[in-house]
């Protein structure tokens, strides 16, 4: 699709990977930047997963596990049943298939190149021309305060099924992280369009991204707008704990819930069609229409509908 301008997608989880992936579907590879959380990264068997990186990838692929949402599609399994018939942590499932990212980046990072590089190179040996760009090539591991204490992310989300009340959020290493190359070059591309929140968790997929040193200062200095995709559906989350988290923080799964995360940063909200009562009184510019993304052609059309709402929005001054 012809569309003037550069546009930047910050993405993470199983929502974030669908609308990316429709964008793409969309949108030439030199229109679009795809920027993803690596807070859920963390150290397993010794191997570097950088899991919402994954998904994206797998999906842009055409490989990702449609019914799972996470994964690769036709996955087996063989080598956990091996680690746990040997008293190892099976908790968080790699497949055998998968195995071979994760082996192949770890060698690579021990070798020196940075998660920009190995991720760009990754995407070109499975066909992919758009641009996956990690938030930071610096290590930043999102912590999970709960009733029960802190709890590294993949313990909260994996191991524990996201059971504990979640009290808060923190990422440790974020001080000293500086946002990735390709990250800070889309932020500055003078043809930058427009920035698209994908329907992502807004704390545990979004808030690392933005907590980055120098993002928000960029992000309210910006001549283009930013447009945010609920990931709320009549109340609830389409997947994920993004609902029951909001519910503990005592914060409603609305539109105005969602927003209530971004001190600001939002210009315009794409909502679901059951929110366009909210819709039609918003104070922002806002979008109903269906968001659910059942497959990639529903994906493609939100991609375009998306894209069609952004082309109507007015222009806005820096610092605005």
């Amino acid at each position: 699709m012809s569309r003037d301008g550069h546009f930047l997608a910050l993405a993470g989880g199983v929502g974030g990977a669908k609308l990316a992936n429709g964008l793409t579907q969309v949108l030439a590879a030199d229109a679009l930047t795809i920027v993803v959380n690596t807070g859920d990264d963390f150290e397993h068997l010794g191997l570097h997963v950088s899991p919402d990186i994954d998904s994206v990838t797998y999906a842009l692929a055409g490989l990702n596990d449609p019914v799972r949402g996470w994964g690769l599609a036709g996955e087996s399994w063989n080598a956990m049943r091996a680690v746990a018939r040997l008293g190892g942590p099976d908790w968080f499932a790699l497949g055998d298939h998968d195995l071979a990212t994760h082996l192949l980046r770890s060698q690579r990072l021990r070798a020196g190149e940075t998660l920009s590089q190995v991720t760009a190179a990754f995407a070109r040996r499975l066909g992919i021309g758009h641009r996956i760009v990690p938030m930071s090539d610096d290590p930043v591991r999102s912590v999970v305060d709960t009733d029960e204490g802190p709890l590294p992310f993949q313990d909260y989300f994996v191991r524990r099924r996201c059971e504990p009340a979640f009290r808060g959020i923190g990422f440790d290493g974020i001080a000293d992280a500086r946002p990735a190359v390709g990250f800070l070059d889309a932020l500055a591309d003078p043809q930058l369009r427009a920035i698209v929140l994908c329907p992502s968790n807004p704390l545990l997929s979004l808030r690392p991204i933005l907590s980055l040193p120098g993002v928000d200062e960029r992000l309210r200095a910006r001549r283009v707008p930013v447009v945010a995709v609920s990931p709320f559906v009549g109340g609830d989350a389409v997947k994920g704990p993004a609902a029951k988290i909001l519910r503990e923080l005592g914060v409603p799964v609305t539109p105005e819930g969602l927003l209530s995360f971004y001190d600001g940063l939002v210009d315009a909200l794409v909502v679901d069609a059951c929110d366009a009562d909210w819709a039609s009184c918003s104070r922002l510019s806002a979008l109903a229409t269906d968001t659910l993304m059942r497959d990639p052609g529903d994906q493609a059309r939100l991609a375009r509908e998306v894209l069609a709402f952004i082309d109507d929005l007015p222009g806005r001054s820096a610092g605005a």
